[in-house]
C-alpha cells in the first residue's frame, strides 16, 4: 500500500509541479498567471492531436518516440498559446487576472470544438476525445530497491525524468544566469532594470511563454497518466492547484517542490485509503477533494507570510520611470 501511495502521488505531483515553476517563471518576472489551467489544456490538446495523427500514420501508439513527440509538441502548444496572455498583459497592458480568466474559459471552449472537428474531418467519428496509448513505466536500477524510499524510484513515468531535469535546469537559470537576474528584476523593480539597460517587455514576453510550454506539458503528462486520453475532463482544476502550490511555496522552486509532493501524496493516499476501507464511490469522490480542502487550509493559515513579486500584475510604463 505504502509503495502505491508513493508511485501515485509522485506520478501525480510532477506534473503539477513543473505548471507550478512555469507560474514562478511568469509571477517572477511580473506578469500574474492565472491561465495555468487553459495552458495546460490547450498544450494537452497539441500533444494529443499530434500523437492521434502519428499514430495513424508513422508510428505506432505504443512508440516511445511518439511519447516524446507529444510532449515536445504539447510544450509547443503551450508556449504559442501562452503568447495571446503575453500580448494582451504586455502589448495591451490588459489587467492581468482577467486576461487569465479569458484564457481560461477560452481554453476550454475553443479545444473541445477543435477537438470534434478534427474527429469528424480525419477519423470520421464526431467524438469530443482523443484516445492515447498507456504510457509504459520503469524501476530506477538500485535505487528501486532501497527499502521504503525505494517507491519513489519504482513503476515511473518517463516523462518524470524528463519533468526533474526541465525543473533543475529552470532553477538554475532563475538563480544562476544573467537572464533568471533580469527575470527576478522585472517582479521587483521592473524600472531599475529598464534604467540598466534591460528590456523588460522581452524578459516578460519570454517567462510567459516559458509557463505556457511547462504548463503544456504538465498538461500531457497528465493525459497519459491519469486520463490516457484528451478530453474536456482534462480541465479538472489542476492549474488552479499549481498556483496554490506556487503562492504556498512563496514564489521559490524547491519549496513548491515540497507542497506539490504533499498534494500529491495527500490525493494517492485518500485513495488507497478509501478502497482499504472500501468505501462506497460517492465516499472516495469525497476523499479526493482533500488536495483541494488542504489547500484552502494552508492558504488560510500561512498566505500572510508570503511575500509575492512587488512588481506583479502591474503592466510595465516606461514613461513612469
Amino acid at each position: 500500500m505504502i509503495d502505491s501511495v508513493f508511485i501515485d502521488g509522485i506520478s501525480f505531483a510532477l506534473p503539477l509541479f513543473i505548471m507550478a515553476v512555469g507560474g514562478i517563471y511568469s509571477e517572477k518576472s511580473g506578469v500574474t498567471n492565472l491561465a495555468l489551467e487553459g495552458l495546460q489544456g490547450f498544450g494537452a490538446f497539441i500533444g494529443a492531436l499530434v500523437a492521434t495523427v502519428l499514430s495513424q500514420s508513422l508510428l505506432p501508439s505504443d512508440s516511445p518516440y511518439l511519447m516524446y513527440i507529444t510532449l515536445l509538441a504539447a510544450m509547443v502548444g503551450g508556449g504559442v498559446y501562452a503568447m495571446l496572455h503575453a500580448l494582451l498583459c504586455i502589448k495591451c497592458k490588459a489587467n492581468q487576472v482577467i486576461s487569465g480568466v479569458v484564457i481560461n474559459i477560452l481554453a476550454v471552449a475553443l479545444t473541445t470544438f477543435l477537438t470534434s472537428i478534427a474527429n469528424t474531418a480525419l477519423f470520421d467519428n464526431a467524438s469530443n476525445k482523443f484516445m492515447l496509448a498507456v504510457s509504459p513505466r520503469f524501476d530506477v536500477p538500485l535505487l528501486s530497491q532501497i527499502p521504503v524510499i525505494g517507491a519513489l524510484f519504482k513503476s515511473m513515468y518517463p516523462f518524470e525524468i524528463i519533468i526533474i531535469v526541465l525543473a533543475l535546469i529552470a532553477w538554475y537559470v532563475m538563480y544562476r544566469t544573467g537572464y533568471g537576474y533580469h527575470l527576478r528584476a522585472c517582479g521587483e523593480n521592473p524600472h531599475a532594470l529598464d534604467a540598466a539597460g534591460g528590456d523588460v517587455n522581452r524578459v516578460r514576453f519570454i517567462a510567459v511563454v516559458v509557463s505556457g510550454a511547462l504548463s503544456g506539458l504538465g498538461g500531457m503528462c497528465f493525459a497519459y497518466s491519469i486520463s490516457t486520453q484528451f478530453s474536456p475532463s482534462i480541465y479538472m482544476g489542476y492549474g488552479y492547484l499549481a498556483i496554490a502550490a506556487m503562492i504556498f511555496g512563496n514564489w521559490n522552486i524547491t519549496n513548491t517542490l515540497a507542497t506539490c509532493l504533499l498534494f500529491g501524496f495527500a490525493k494517492s493516499g485518500s485513495y488507497k485509503l478509501c478502497q482499504v476501507l472500501g468505501m462506497p464511490s460517492n465516499y472516495s469522490d469525497l476523499l479526493l477533494v482533500l488536495p483541494y480542502v488542504l489547500t484552502l487550509l494552508l492558504l488560510v493559515f500561512f498566505s500572510k507570510h508570503n511575500h509575492p513579486p512587488k512588481a506583479a500584475g502591474e503592466p510595465f510604463d516606461k514613461s513612469k520611470r
